[in-house]
Order: C-alpha cells, then structure tokens, then sequence
C-alpha cells in the first residue's frame, strides 16, 4: 500500500524574518528533496484546515482563538515570547500544519495509505495547552493522536519523539491519561529544559531517554534500542504518531548532538517494525526541527524513503 506526502503552499507563508530559523527554507528544502525519482510513488495530497473543534480537543478553545486571531499586516510581525513569533500568514499555516496532521491519520484509517509523512511548518510539539512556545503555535501530533481517538476510535495511541529538543507541550498533554504515549530522545541540558527520565506520567505512559551534548548515533540508537522501543512495546499502541526533528544530526547549528542521517532510516525502520506488529503498520510522522537545510533535506528523505518500506 502507497506512503502518502501532506503539505500545503500555506506552510510557506509563516515568516518572521530572515533572522530565524525556523524559515520557509526548510519546508522547500525538504520537499525539494522529495522530488527525485525514488519519491514518484509517493501520493501527494494537500492538507486540509484544521477546525476549531479539533484544536479544542488538546488546547482551550479561547487560546484558539485568541491565535487565530493574531494577523499582523503584510511585513509585519507580532512576538509571542522570545523565540516564537506570527506573520501575516501565520494562522492559516498553523491550520494547515495541524490539519496535514489530521489529514494523516484519516488517511491511514480510511485505508488509501499505510504510511504519510505530513510536511508542513510551523512544528508543535513545544506548544502546551494553553501556551506557545519554542517556534510552536498548535500541537499538532497531540491534535492527529485526539483524531485517531475521537473519530477511529484508536483508544491507545503513542507518539514518538526524535527531535533533538524534548516535546514538553507533548509530554504536558499526555502524562495524566495512562492510554497515552510519548517517548523521547533529547539532548540534556538543551532548550527547553524538560524531559528527565524521572518524569514518568501516572501509569510510566512517559519515557524520556537524555542524551549528553555530543552523543553519537551509536548513543542515539542505544536509547532507543535499550529504552524507548521496548517501552513502546509494551504499551502496545493501536496508534503509533511520529514527532520527526531532525535537529540532532551533526550538522544542526541549534544542538550539539552527532547523528547521523543513517540514524534517522534505521530508527524510521525499527519504528515501522512496530507499527508492523501493533497497528495493522498504520503510522503517521509529521515534521517538527530541523535547521541545517541539507542535512534537514537528506535526513527527511532517508525518513520517507525508511516509511516507504511499510507493507
């Protein structure tokens, strides 16, 4: 069965300046990449706007709309704290990151996918219920999880976390429902602080692996080996969502880890395993970090080309 691409032009009109790294460059550097001709099989599908009923399902509806409502003028921006920020395009981007998200899981479930890969911008995993943070306006991951839930009908669902930086908004959402999951690796000490592997969730749902600035992918794959994919196991997830930031590879300016892009295709891989073995292979990954453009490109295209292997 085919892997599905979701994204959106929309995703390129968040744009808060040449200054920050979470630029529209990322997004076209990734999608550039999958463009060749090993990706000519991919179904490509453009994400839908999320609704804000979904969103109110992980954020309060008045945080919602108090986003939502931010439209700076053309050129113009509006901070939010010291690293997140909008533009004029920003609302209907973070609709489209979140309904991308949305979008996977309905793909996988109505059955014309086995696997999708939302690309879409701004990421998500730092924004917590009713706060935005760390370049993240919605949660998108805990957006697609509520989906699998609320209209599937998919009671445990996990999401797995890469990115170099720990998913607190993630975490923060799922730690007192002992049918969710989320399991990290994260560079320690890095931004944004969180995720040590005492913070367990009421039923050990939580499951943090650290890993000192300079680790390798030796280490990298050692967490997940030794820590987060037995827990996942374990859990037996009937839903498995993917945080994919690729900001722990070598070349990334914002983190000092060493990974390298085959570490990315072999967790992708042992990852796909799971869902082989829980999920009927359903699974949906979404881009969240990732701010070295070459390395972000590569290390997306050896992820979908790994997603791709699904049967």
């Amino acid at each position: 069965m085919a892997t599905a691409l979701i994204t959106h032009p929309a995703c390129l009109e968040h744009d808060v300046g040449p200054w920050h790294p979470e630029c529209p460059d990322r997004l076209r550097a990734v999608l550039r990449a999958l463009e060749g001709e090993s990706f000519a099989d991919l179904l490509r599908e453009s994400a839908p706007l999320a609704t804000v009923d979904q969103l109110a399902r992980v954020h309060p509806a008045e945080y919602v709309r108090a986003i939502l409502a931010i439209r700076p003028a053309p050129g113009e921006t509006v901070a939010l704290d010291a690293d997140t920020a909008m533009s004029a395009g920003s609302a209907d981007a973070a609709l489209r990151a979140a309904g991308g998200a949305v979008a996977g899981v309905d793909a996988v479930m109505e059955g014309w996918a086995r696997a999708v890969f939302v690309a879409t911008r701004p990421p998500g995993h730092h924004a917590e219920p009713a706060r935005p943070m760390g370049f993240c306006l919605f949660n998108n991951v805990a957006v697609a999880a509520h989906q699998a839930r609320v209209r599937w009908g998919k009671r445990r669902v996990a999401v797995v976390d890469f990115d170099v930086h720990h998913g607190n908004g993630t975490q923060a959402m799922f730690a007192a429902d002992p049918d969710l999951f989320y399991g990290s690796s994260h560079q320690h000490p890095c931004y944004p602080g969180t995720g040590r592997p005492s913070e367990r969730g009421v039923a050990n749902n939580i499951v943090n692996a650290q890993l000192p600035p300079g680790s390798d992918g030796a280490a990298f794959r050692a967490a997940w080996r030794e820590v987060i994919l037995p827990a996942l196991d374990d859990f037996a997830p009937e839903f498995l969502i993917i945080s994919a930031g690729f900001d722990a590879h070598r070349a990334d300016p914002l983190a000092q880890l060493r990974v390298e892009t085959a570490d990315f295709a072999w967790l992708t891989t042992e990852l796909v395993r799971v869902a082989g073995r829980h999920t009927e292979g359903r699974i949906v990954s979404v881009l969240e970090g990732g701010y070295d453009l070459d390395a972000l490109a590569a290390s997306a295209a050896a992820h979908v080309r790994a997603l791709m292997q699904v049967d």
